[in-house]
């Protein structure tokens, strides 16, 4: 397969070539050539095998192309919970959505708790154009008792460490794990949630749950478990990774472990960053997430967390869930928000006409694959090509999913930005 990618602007700030207007050529899945573009019309065009597949419509200026996104935490339900999500769809989603790489999470029936099951999740996405990486879990069947084999399934292919959904609230098991992945050199991923402070709230507390008569879930059920395995990571001096931070303490508190050199990272949702909880002031369960969404405040500390490099990374935390899961009663609908597809349309709305595009791209690629030891996915001859392809003058109003569930709130929205398309695994996608 051959493909050229003219007259493109490169995002990369890890590229010679970074906002440079630049031809890209790729031959058998390597970047074989990148020129600065001659001629420009300001017309981005993508041809494969000699046949125009893209081309950049009037107005949208030069298509950004940059190295291909991560996804470190995605939820595709298979095996046991097919009607929500299988790892076809969730495969097609995450392509729609310009990932390249997608760690899934363990929450499955059975389990990723062996390395029989790696193995069944990395042959169901054999051949895709995006790569798949299955999170093992940290304890055995998730049951948060006893560890479970991380070094068998690290050695069959498990890309790092999380009991996903349900994080774990055993410390003398968060312990062990974290001394335990050090034998190999691994990474645990935990959501900072407390479940005995949380396990009774609804949504964020504060003066939106009180006027809605709903109990809430205050900040301390973060910052707890923040404090807590920051306590446990500056004593095994392993590797932690928050995902889904929320509040501005736990920015901070995370902020503060940074400069005293711990070997800890953190992650972002696309609606911590672009949505409160007044959001919730219709009852609607489309907005039930976990971690909540949180306060004004709470999300501008966000925004400036990742825009000062505090958050390195950007996830989805898509969790799909079929119709009847979300239209029941506020208290008893399932959380979590299908997002994969539009997570960059959200960030970019998040973040504004000021949003340092650079940041945002090594929070959703380059940071991601140097916590998780992905290989690089520069700009540059010789290197795989990893990339991911997008503009930001477009507007896009999403009104079908590739995902089989649709608990999404903005289907139907005006969003910036547009998705053109992935190159990846000597392949390509192209968003139509």
């Amino acid at each position: 397969m051959q493909l050229h990618i003219r007259q493109a602007k490169v995002s990369d700030p890890g590229s010679e070539f970074h906002n440079k207007v630049v031809d890209i050529t790729i031959k058998d899945g390597i970047i074989s050539k990148v020129a600065i573009a001659g001629k420009k019309s300001g017309e981005s065009t993508i041809e494969a095998d000699g046949k125009k597949v893209y081309t950049s419509a009037k107005g949208e200026g030069p298509l950004y192309v940059g190295p291909g996104w991560v996804d470190i935490l995605a939820d595709y339900a298979e095996p046991g919970h097919e009607q929500k999500e299988t790892i076809k769809s969730g495969l097609e989603a995450a392509a729609k959505g310009g990932f390249t790489d997608v760690f899934l999470a363990p929450n499955t029936e059975p389990a990723v708790s062996t390395k029989s099951i790696i193995e069944f999740v990395r042959k169901k996405a054999a051949g895709h154009v995006v790569s798949l990486h299955p999170l093992g879990s940290v304890s055995q069947n998730i049951e948060g008792k006893s560890l479970a084999e991380m070094m068998d399934m690290q050695a069959h292919g498990a890309i790092a460490f999380t009991d996903g959904w349900k994080p774990v609230q055993n410390a003398g098991l968060m312990l062990k794990a974290l001394e335990y992945i050090k034998a190999f050199d691994g990474t645990l991923i935990q959501i900072p949630e407390d479940a005995s402070i949380a396990a009774t709230g609804l949504m964020h507390e504060g003066i939106i749950s009180t006027r809605l008569g709903m109990a809430g879930i205050p900040p301390e059920a973060e910052t707890i478990i923040i404090n807590r395995d920051l306590q446990l990571l500056r004593y095994t001096g392993s590797k932690l990774h928050f995902t889904g931070i929320s509040t501005a303490a736990g920015v901070d508190m995370i902020r503060k472990a940074k400069r005293e050199k711990l070997n800890v990272t953190c992650s972002v949702t696309p609606y911590h960053l672009a949505l409160t909880d007044e959001s919730l002031t219709g009852y609607s369960s489309m907005y039930k997430v976990s971690p909540p969404l949180r306060s004004e405040k709470d999300r501008q500390a966000l925004v400036k967390g990742l825009n000062d490099g505090t958050i390195d990374c950007i996830t989805s935390h898509h969790r799909p869930h079929e119709w009847d899961a979300k239209a029941k009663e506020f208290e008893y609908a399932a959380p979590g928000m299908n997002i994969q597809e539009l997570a960059f349309y959200i960030v970019l709305q998040a973040m504004g006409d000021k949003a340092d595009l650079g940041r945002i791209t090594d929070a959703f690629s380059n940071r991601a694959r140097e916590i998780f030891n992905l290989p690089r996915a520069t700009v540059a001859k010789g290197n795989a090509a990893k990339l991911t392809i997008f503009t930001t003058r477009s507007n896009y109003t999403p009104t079908g999913m590739a995902s089989l569930s649709k608990n999404n709130p903005f289907l139907g929205k005006e969003l910036p930005g547009k998705i053109a398309g992935i190159v990846s695994n000597n392949d390509y996608y192209i968003n139509q």
